[in-house]
Formats: C-alpha cells, structure tokens, sequence
C-alpha cells in the first residue's frame, strides 16, 4: 500500500473510548470519526465473515467522510459462544444470563480490522481464546452492580473489575478489548503508516 509516510493523518472510525485508549497507550492520538452503518448480522453469516464486513464497511464510511491524505483504522468486535454472537446485553437480566452462560466456559473474541487509504482497503481478523471461571450466582451479582456489562459486548470488560472473571486467555489480551494492537500496528504499516517510529 506504498512506502512509509508520516503524512497521512489517522482517523478512528469507532466512537469506542476503549479503542482510543488502547491507541494512546502507543502514544498516538487519531481524530475520532465514528462511522454510522447497519450493522445488522445478515442470515446465515458467520461472526468471522461479519466482523471483517462491518469493520470494511466502517472504513469505507469514515474515508468518504473525509479529506486530504488519511488512513482510516476501523474494528468490529463480538464475543462469539458455540457459535452465536453474543451482542451488547438489552437490560441486567440478559447480562445475567450471558454472564451466567460463559460460566466455567471457553468463548472466542473475534475482531475484523480495516485499514483504508484512498481507494485501497487490507483487511485481517484477530480470534482469542478467553475462558472464564466459575462464577457463582453472589459474583455475577456483584459484577452486574458494577455497571460494567451495560455496554459491552457479551456483558463483560477484560480492562476493568471483569478481569476478575476470566481464568485464561490464550492470544491477544488488547484484542478482548476491543483493538489487537500488534496486529493493528502491522496493518497500518501496510497502508504506509509507522506508529512505532521514533
């Protein structure tokens, strides 16, 4: 996607303050340009197919929004447990339940990545292994009293009071948040920008 340029400006296509964050952690700090789109599963398609669209989707959005020399980082993420995506839980009961579901039991964070500049567009996906402990009726309880699950997807937080609830996690731990950074990095030195440069 062309050779290392510190002249394009990167723009965030995600409103997500846990994106922008992981992001900073690296020093670098994108103009957030959330990209509003349907992101309604279409029938029969895999989480592994629907994140990488979406995220496609988000980039192509956020670019056409846009200016000047950029490139746009996008990501979808979803929890996915025996094959179902589990999506953001509706009220405490859902969260309850979801909670109660991955209980003792191994689910995978899958996120598509999207990188776009100008009319070229790579695309990679990240898959983590996360398995939570058994978790008795009492912490789930106090889990849900911490807020945490009200907007997450499949009801817990890897980067606060729900680091609690996991027992392993085998692959990328800033993936389960939301942005796999090494990945990220790499995709964006593809599309020609060097984030770790001194």
């Amino acid at each position: 996607m062309g050779e290392p340029t510190d002249t394009a400006r990167l723009v965030l296509a995600s409103a997500s303050p846990r994106r922008a964050e992981l992001l900073a952690r690296l020093g670098v700090r994108p103009e957030v340009r959330p990209a509003d789109i349907d992101e309604i599963p279409r029938a029969g398609e895999a989480a592994t197919d629907l994140v990488t669209r979406l995220a496609g989707a988000k980039a192509a959005a956020a670019a056409a929004a846009g200016t000047g020399d950029e490139v746009v980082l996008a990501a979808d993420t979803v929890v996915v447990l025996d094959g179902l995506v589990l999506g953001k839980p509706a009220d405490r009961d859902q969260a309850a339940t979801m909670l109660g579901t991955l209980s003792g039991r191994t689910h995978e964070v899958v996120t598509g990545l999207a990188v776009q500049r100008g009319p070229v567009t790579a695309l990679d996906r990240v898959t983590t292994a996360v398995t939570f402990r058994r978790l008795s009726d009492a912490e789930i309880d106090w889990y849900l009293d911490t807020g945490e699950p009200d907007d997450k997807a499949g009801g817990y937080g890897l980067q606060g009071a729900g680091a609690v609830l996991v027992d392993t996690i085998a692959g990328s731990d800033t993936n389960v948040i939301g942005l796999p950074l090494a990945q990220t990095v790499s995709l964006l030195r593809e599309a020609g920008t060097e984030l770790l440069r001194r």
